[in-house]
């Protein structure tokens, strides 16, 4: 019966410990190696913020790093140009923006940096803004 009790503990404990890393990141987002059972995930190297024009990390990725933008500023992407998979690796949480001018009458979502993969926004990403924290 100890036996019992003790497999039972460990898997609610299993499962609760999994619960926060899934409810951190937005619907859509991975924080792990694979979008899917056989699907890889774009690459973005650590300390990176990086932008795919097409849904499922495809076409040239736009890579932006914290040496290079502004942090808490808004950031647009090149006129003309807009995103459509993400994955951020800054260490740091990024906001993506429907709008160039980073305005939230638009659609906009948070996602937190210690390694998430967006296959596919849910709207055209036209711009960022990187936080302190």
């Amino acid at each position: 019966m100890y036996t019992k009790t003790l497999l039972a503990l460990g898997v609610v404990l299993t499962a609760l410990l999994a619960i926060p890393a899934q409810a951190a990141a937005p619907t859509g987002a991975r924080t792990g190696p694979r979008a899917a059972a056989g699907t890889a995930l774009g690459a973005s190297g650590s300390g990176q913020l990086c932008l795919w024009p097409r849904t499922d990390f495809k076409g040239k990725a736009q890579v932006h790093e914290l040496a290079s933008v502004d942090i808490e500023s808004c950031t647009a992407l090149p006129p003309g140009t807009s995103a459509q998979s993400l994955a951020n690796r800054t260490g740091r949480p990024v906001t993506t923006y429907q709008s160039a001018e980073c305005a939230e009458t638009g659609e906009f979502e948070t996602y937190p940096g210690k390694g998430v993969w967006v296959p596919q926004s849910p709207y055209q990403v036209r711009a960022f803004k990187i936080w302190e924290r």
